[in-house]
């Protein structure tokens, strides 16, 4: 809770710098990135927070897994606005100065323990019932697809193939740059505030999209209880379960179809006929197994309510048949 304090200070306090620094960076003020990574890493804080109030097991080492998480979050969220406070890049930076090689050292003791915290803490939650069965499976599936995120982040930023360049801060100095957020091209042209590349891949993309899959689901979770209470058939917590499954699964193939596209090089706003394929592939299984799973719940449903004088006298006479003891046994006794 500390550190979500903090980030969304920094989230504050970046807005503000928006509108009183006009350095910009590589086309955008310099505060847009902490402004994003004190909200997103805000956002996933409180969400984590949450979380391990849930626990029933393993509650101690939840306490410790996020109070590392909270350090680890800082140095790196710290780190890219301490960068941005001096004008310069925080990511993929190559430079000597100090403020680079301060930051680089920062990442490198940093960014390993978020995603090993939050792997473990997946474990945790996969080993015991934390809610519901349709909260448990949506809690379940986001830290999945929060770590692969970062899996996806480390693999394609090292697989961008993006050649070694020099761009210029907001100071005017020239910045030696290796690696990229862009895939086939490192910079790009980029979108407004998300700043996703509009001319290559962007590994942001499904990293931003998997990363956030927990908030996504759990809200899926919520909606569905509230429409519990009015619709009979969603009352049982199985159902409910089997929806949030289904919108796991289709969550998990738009993040794979994200990835893929932006590993071919390939921009989000300009999506090739192959991409379009794998996202229609992906609704329709998603819409038709999400029907299936409705259709079944809501014959169950009507079934279980229907009056015994409405059932069909044949189904009445067979019930009343089973009911009944028989002759022998009854001569036996």
């Amino acid at each position: 809770m500390a550190n979500a304090a903090l980030m969304f200070t920094l989230t504050l306090a970046s807005a503000v710098g928006l509108f009183v620094d006009d350095r910009l960076l590589m086309g955008e003020s310099v505060w847009v990135k902490p402004l994003k990574f004190g909200f997103a890493m805000g956002v996933y804080g409180l969400t984590l927070a949450w979380l391990l109030s849930k626990l029933s097991k393993g509650r101690r080492l939840g306490w410790w897994l996020g109070t590392f998480f909270a350090v680890a979050g800082l140095l790196d969220v710290g780190a890219v606005a301490y960068a941005a406070a001096h004008g310069t890049v925080s990511h993929f930076n190559n430079n000597a100065e100090p403020v680079a090689q301060t930051v680089r050292t920062v990442f490198s003791i940093g960014v390993g323990p978020l995603l090993l915290i939050t792997l473990i803490i997946a474990v945790l939650v996969l080993i015991q019932r934390t809610g519901d069965r349709a909260m448990a499976r949506a809690l379940r599936a986001g830290l999945g697809l929060a770590s692969a995120s970062m899996v996806v982040a480390l693999w394609l930023s090292n697989s961008s193939g993006a050649t070694p360049r020099t761009v210029t801060d907001a100071n005017g100095d020239t910045v030696s740059m290796n690696g990229g957020h862009g895939i086939g091209d490192p910079d790009g042209s980029g979108m407004f505030l998300t700043n996703w590349s509009t001319t290559g891949g962007d590994l942001r993309v499904p990293h931003f999209v998997g990363l956030h899959a927990i908030q996504v689901l759990l809200l899926i979770t919520a909606i569905l209880g509230v429409l519990a209470t009015s619709h009979s058939w969603l009352r049982d917590e199985r159902v409910r379960a089997r929806l949030v499954g289904v919108a796991a699964l289709g969550y998990t193939g738009v993040f794979a179809v994200l990835t893929w596209q932006a590993k071919r090089g390939i921009p989000v706003t300009r999506l090739d006929q192959q991409t379009l394929i794998a996202f229609a592939g992906v609704a329709v299984f998603t819409l038709v197994t999400a029907a299936a799973v409705v259709v079944t719940a809501r014959r169950r449903s009507a079934s279980s309510a229907l009056p015994t004088d409405a059932m069909p006298a044949r189904i009445r006479s067979d019930a009343s048949a089973h009911a009944s003891p028989s002759p022998s046994v009854n001569s036996r006794s």
